[in-house]
């Protein structure tokens, strides 16, 4: 019973996850975290045909060997897409990311005309005792997608390394939220894959005739995988796009810079104190969700001028620009209200959680929002003591 258990734990995460991933973000159209539902999917084809293997069901196992052969060699492609589409992809899109598949599938096709044109008992004693079984085409394409596996690891973590540190400063010129504009979540989505690929790489050195002989084993191996596909699961599902700037901005082409300097003097004399207005009349900083995409819309420029502008004058991305704003609001009205809680004071502040209130505070100050709050009481109190001085 509780090999059973074990053994269908794997396949229970990837397939919770598969439904969360596709159901909870449909209506958003978050085509990133959809896309991570479909390594879930292929994720749980491969636990599942796992479970036939080792619970042992042969005679139902040997049907699925080319689904757990062709979803072993799809899982690590589709992460690194999945990467791409939080980097530097807005959809996928067959044409673009046939590359990144077509060796699996290509492999698929070997295999089952491997499968269709040997004996019987040649496919069944390569799946029940592959070292020993006879060497043919089939035991060749097999092979073949073993060495394929390693590779497409090692690519993968090596190219969702490259994408991740090339872009990792792009999120917070797009997003207010402090949260939202770090990417350590991505970062623990890579660890996590690169150790599930460690895992994987161990369990092929040791083999399948290891785990049959230590059962136990095959408890700890199906308990890290689950951790494993739980985390990315988790984290992917509340990871937002890195780099958001493969989108355009309606009506304005994308710009690197300005084009030229009667451009820049135009954006200078008429679009930059709008921008201004709007932060410090407008208090646009109050929307938790504000994006620098928001605020070149409302101004009727590119966002990349706005980011720009706030770059060069202010020596600040857009996220810590706005957030001194947020600090600003959050200062007076602690000042004004100091029973508010911290609840209270991040929905009044434009921060969208004491998570994000607390996450400024410490960039900006370098200390606790418990240790700030407390300096500012201090301040208080001796600015009140120095007007009854006077008094």
């Amino acid at each position: 019973m509780l090999k059973t258990i074990l053994l269908l734990t794997p396949v229970y995460v990837t397939l919770f996850w598969t439904l969360v991933l596709k159901t909870a973000n449909r209506h958003n159209n978050d085509r990133a975290r959809l896309f991570l539902g479909k390594f879930m999917f292929f994720a749980c084809i491969l636990y599942f045909s796992h479970f036939l293997f080792f619970y042992p069901l042969p005679q139902v196992y040997i049907y699925f060997d080319a689904l757990y052969q062709y979803a072993s060699l799809m899982v690590y492609p589709l992460f690194y897409i999945y990467i791409r589409l939080l980097t530097v992809d807005k959809k996928f899109e067959l044409k673009k990311h046939y590359k990144y598949i077509a060796v699996p599938n290509l492999l698929l096709i070997a295999y089952l005309i491997g499968i269709l044109f040997s004996p019987y008992e040649h496919y069944r004693a390569l799946i029940a005792d592959y070292e020993n079984s006879p060497w043919n085409f089939l035991k060749i394409v097999l092979i073949c997608m073993q060495l394929t596996f390693l590779i497409q690891v090692i690519l993968c973590v090596t190219g969702n390394t490259i994408l991740l540190k090339k872009y990792k400063h792009s999120a917070g010129q797009y997003y207010s939220d402090i949260e939202d504009s770090r990417i350590y979540k991505a970062e623990l989505l890579n660890l996590c894959i690169i150790l599930t690929g460690i895992s994987s790489f161990i369990l092929g050195i040791l083999g399948r005739d290891f785990f049959f002989a230590e059962p136990v084993a095959i408890g700890i191996a199906s308990l890290v995988f689950s951790t494993l596909l739980f985390a990315i699961g988790l984290l992917g599902n509340v990871q937002k796009v890195v780099n958001p700037s493969y989108e355009t901005d309606s009506g304005v082409q994308p710009a690197a810079n300005f084009a030229s300097d009667k451009e820049m003097e135009h954006f200078k004399a008429e679009v930059s104190p709008k921008i201004l207005r709007l932060f410090n009349e407008d208090k646009i900083y109050l929307n938790s969700k504000l994006t620098i995409r928001d605020v070149a819309q409302i101004v009727g420029t590119n966002r990349t001028y706005v980011s720009n502008f706030i770059n060069t004058h202010f020596n600040q991305n857009f996220c810590s620009f706005v957030n001194r704003y947020r600090l600003e609001e959050l200062e007076r009205t602690i000042r004004k209200h100091p029973e508010y809680t911290g609840n209270t004071l991040a929905e009044l502040c434009g921060f969208g959680s004491t998570d994000s209130l607390k996450r400024a505070v410490r960039t900006s100050f370098g200390m606790s929002y418990s240790e700030w709050r407390k300096s500012l009481s201090v301040q208080a109190d001796k600015h009140q003591d120095n007007l009854n001085a006077k008094a």
